[in-house]
């Protein structure tokens, strides 16, 4: 089984009842599988806990480094139980409360204590992405809201509600998140996603919160409300990754729209050396059939052409029926897209004038633009921080990013970013002997031949684990 054949662009596949088995995990990982997500809006802790257990048994009997990512449910507004699916038609007259927990034969039970106190008169509220459309008649600012059915279907449990003209008050971190993050720190998953982000501080919160309890988890702002596109360069600068979450996104504001802001969000996150995320609906025809449709196919191409560091599938491989199939339909997709479209390499190849390590940022981009000029097999880093190979993945390089490391943490850390591939070292050597064993290792594992012309760079004196100040050419002997 060669795990070292990837693409790029990274996969993110959400884990649940389809793909619990280890063969079949195991199998998706053989497909192209980089990084799983575990959605914390299903599922108990016991059930996320031996989903933690089999990736981490797979990547210590494999050798493989699959990244886990948490998804935070935030303050989602769900339809609760219900005896039966509701049908309701268009100019029906309803009522939601928000104090009963089930079904009465004159009201609809929701799970969002403050509804009533949030919406106005007049305001919109959908539910299923869209599916129900109502107006609010009236609230009594308390428990219950009286609505008119503007267009109507079939409301059932559990399904989102969204407000999308209304403030909530709700906090963006809930009770269960909170929960929900003492668990990613105690397994030490790698990535936190922060749902219904609304501003930066929303995610400042979360970093103090985590450096608080001494985690080490990086922080991923999933966009998808109206207020995170107006405060998005600050949400973006806050983050340490950004998740394009098109599906309540594509309910909170005009869905002509999301194609834009899926564009202009990619495009801003990679100048940041920002690792983004395109989610929701990308494979969505694969959770009950074998092949995708053609828009699907575009949409996954689209996805790398906008510079995506990687895709995302939710009820594709979590409930689906061919969780191994999509995966491998996607890679495909995803090999032949960077195959042929030789534009979508070696961008931003200028220094981001926000960093301020201009240092190590000059000298990378620098072994960029040589790997471009001479052809470089590859580009190799050393790092403990992951910033060398953050900034690489950056400029978009042909040629291949092998990251060194002698954090453990950060080879599973680095499985999100764009290109990136991470090796353990720990050898505190002279330069010319590190660089001897890193060009010996790779041949080994056939990963750069004899003749192969190869950038690395380093901090001088390597022992010492500074700033990334040092480029050298060779040639593989």
């Amino acid at each position: 089984m060669n795990y070292f054949k990837f693409n790029r662009t990274k996969i993110v596949a959400t884990i649940g009842p389809a793909c619990e088995d280890k063969q079949v995990l195991l199998e998706m990982v053989r497909q192209g599988l980089d990084v799983a997500r575990l959605n914390f809006s299903h599922s108990t802790h016991e059930v996320h806990e031996k989903y933690v257990q089999l990736i981490r048994e797979i990547n210590e009997e494999f050798k493989t480094k699959i990244t886990i990512l948490q998804d935070l449910q935030g303050p989602k507004m769900r339809i609760a139980n219900l005896k039966n699916p509701v049908h309701i038609q268009t100019g029906d007259i309803i009522t939601i409360r928000s104090d009963i927990q089930e079904q009465t034969e004159d009201f609809i039970p929701i799970v969002y204590d403050t509804f009533a106190k949030d919406v106005n008169e007049g305001d919109i509220v959908l539910i299923d992405d869209g599916k129900v459309e109502l107006t609010v008649i009236s609230t009594d600012k308390l428990y219950t809201v009286e609505l008119r059915v503007d267009s109507g279907d079939v409301i059932k449990s559990r399904k989102g509600v969204n407000l999308p003209f209304t403030d909530i008050s709700e906090p963006t971190i809930t009770d269960q998140d909170y929960r929900d993050i003492d668990f990613a720190i105690k397994h030490n998953l790698e990535w936190i996603a922060l749902s219904f982000v609304r501003t930066a501080t929303d995610i400042q919160v979360l970093k103090e919160l985590i450096r608080l309890k001494n985690g080490h988890q990086r922080v991923i702002a999933k966009i998808e409300k109206p207020e995170a596109l107006l405060n998005i360069d600050a949400i973006i600068e806050a983050s340490d990754g950004i998740m394009v979450a098109r599906g309540d996104m594509g309910v909170e504001i005009p869905m002509e729209d999301v194609p834009i802001w899926q564009k202009r969000i990619v495009q801003k996150c990679n100048e940041a050396a920002k690792p983004v995320i395109v989610a929701t609906q990308v494979m969505e025809s694969m959770i009950e059939n074998r092949r995708p449709t053609r828009a699907e196919v575009n949409d996954v191409a689209n996805a790398v052409l906008d510079g995506a560091d990687a895709v995302m599938l939710s009820a594709e491989t979590s409930v689906g029926k061919y969780p191994v199939d999509v995966i491998q339909t996607m890679s495909n997709i995803i090999h032949k897209t960077e195959l042929e479209m030789q534009h979508i390499y070696y961008k931003n190849m200028h220094i981001n004038p926000y960093d301020k390590n201009r240092l190590g940022a000059a000298t990378i981009v620098s072994a960029c633009n040589l790997a471009k000029e001479v052809g470089a097999k590859a580009i190799i880093g050393m790092t403990f921080s992951g910033y060398t190979g953050f900034q690489l993945a950056r400029c978009r390089p042909h040629s291949h990013i092998f990251i060194f490391t002698n954090n453990k943490e950060m080879l599973t850390t680095l499985g999100l970013v764009w290109g990136v591939r991470a090796f353990f070292y720990d050898h505190d050597t002279s330069t010319d002997n590190t660089i001897k064993e890193i060009h010996d290792f790779l041949k080994a594992k056939g990963l750069v031949e004899k003749g192969d012309i190869v950038i690395n760079t380093a901090s001088m004196p390597v022992e010492d684990k500074g700033t990334t100040n040092m480029i050298k050419v060779s040639r593989i002997k």
